[in-house]
């Protein structure tokens, strides 16, 4: 959970930019759509500032962004803690030699692929993505780095969705998060 929470001015003005959309991808869904958070130069560079306080000076040395959201936000992060970035694709997007780990979202299935050899056994890795719903994309970008080795620091998130319960499959795993929003599900 974010320690900045009650007392850094800066997570209410990003909790403002993120718009909650009804029904997408599906009925029933409250997407949370961080791209008008993303216009708001100063809410998303605040974003950016708040991962990369926390994370610069922790030896990081693979910052693995989730296809396509956790790109927007991981890059920037390893640029500034001096870490290399990695991206976790979705199937046949990357070329070359690849694993992959299939998952289960809350509305459907899905699978992570990463090049072999991106990363090397022993590294400190953190995984980074817009948000946490179930779980289930971030445990599958976990076990694609542990498989080679990596060691996972940390998930870092810019938001929870709490009543999803996806903090609870990360099995203890140290979970960031920036804000909690409360609205997913009708």
């Amino acid at each position: 959970m974010s320690t900045y929470r009650d007392e850094d001015p800066r997570l209410h003005d990003i909790k403002t930019k993120i718009r909650v959309v009804p029904n997408f991808p599906k009925p029933g869904i409250m997407f949370q759509d961080i791209t008008t958070l993303l216009l708001d130069p100063k809410a998303f560079k605040d974003t950016i500032d708040l991962f990369v306080e926390r994370y610069k000076g922790k030896n990081i040395s693979v910052v693995a962004g989730i296809e396509a959201r956790g790109f927007i936000f991981g890059s920037p992060i390893a640029l500034a803690i001096g870490a290399k970035f990695v991206p976790l694709r979705k199937p046949k997007k990357l070329p070359g030699k690849v694993i992959s780990q299939e998952y289960i979202l809350e509305y459907g299935r899905d699978c992570l692929e990463m090049h072999v050899g991106a990363v090397e056994p022993g590294e400190r890795a953190l995984v980074v993505d817009d948000l946490i719903a179930t779980g289930g994309t971030l445990c599958a970008a976990m076990d694609l780095l542990e498989r080679v080795g990596a060691e996972v620091v940390e998930c870092g998130c810019v938001i929870e969705l709490p009543e999803l319960k996806g903090r609870e499959r990360l099995n203890g795993k140290a979970l960031y998060v920036l804000v909690e929003c409360f609205e997913c599900c009708q």
